[in-house]
């Protein structure tokens, strides 16, 4: 899920984004390095890189910013989880499912809060939200649908495509699908969170 609105404060909004985006990069860079010198092992380099950078992102949030957005904690267990995995079994499929792994974990969440009458979206996003129910569940249904969407393209795009294409694609093709989705997303929210804030 989405991290609450980035505060003002430039220095504190790079932090949040070097948090959350930062080891995708440093799993990028390091596989992209790592191919020139050993191109059949660079997957394997890339995903330890992937786990330490993880791991100092969850220690920086937990210890700096007081506070660890619930992304980074799933990602992080699954992370580690899974790459542990690939590099016992030295078996690339399991750093190959992750992204799957987290975009259904969190689909799931989503539709599974939502049938227990629990919008995950508004425990997260409450505080610095104020919306109708009605348009909370929208969100939280689009949220879901979308998560499931990026599931199912991550298994597309690893079973379509060469290993080096799939590993760029998460952050030069990912990051911007995701930045749309979110954009797309912005009139309802401004309408009706506009419309709260002239009833109160």
């Amino acid at each position: 899920m989405t991290s609450p609105p980035l505060p003002p404060d430039p220095a504190k909004a790079g932090a949040n984004i070097a948090v959350e985006l930062g080891p995708v990069l440093v799993f990028m860079l390091v596989y992209n390095l790592a191919q020139r010198a050993a191109p059949t092992e660079a997957i394997f380099f890339a995903t330890i890189a992937f786990m330490v950078a993880t791991t100092a992102a969850l220690l920086y949030a937990w210890r700096v910013q007081k506070r660890v957005p619930p992304m980074l904690i799933i990602t992080a267990a699954v992370v580690l989880i899974f790459g542990a995995l690939t590099l016992i079994l030295h078996d690339k499929t399991f750093v190959f499912l992750k992204p799957t792994i987290i975009n259904a974990l969190l689909s799931g969440a989503i539709f599974g809060g939502l049938l227990l009458r629990k919008n995950p979206l508004k425990l997260v996003l409450g505080s610095a939200l104020q919306l109708p129910e009605a348009v909370w569940t929208q969100l939280a249904l689009r949220f879901g649908v979308f998560y499931a969407f990026l599931a199912g393209l991550n298994i597309v795009i690893w079973q379509s495509f060469s290993e080096a294409f799939w590993v760029n694609f998460r952050l030069a093709g990912v990051i911007p699908i995701t930045a749309v989705f979110l954009l797309a997303n912005l009139p309802l929210i401004t309408k009706h969170s506009k419309a709260s804030s002239d009833q109160r």
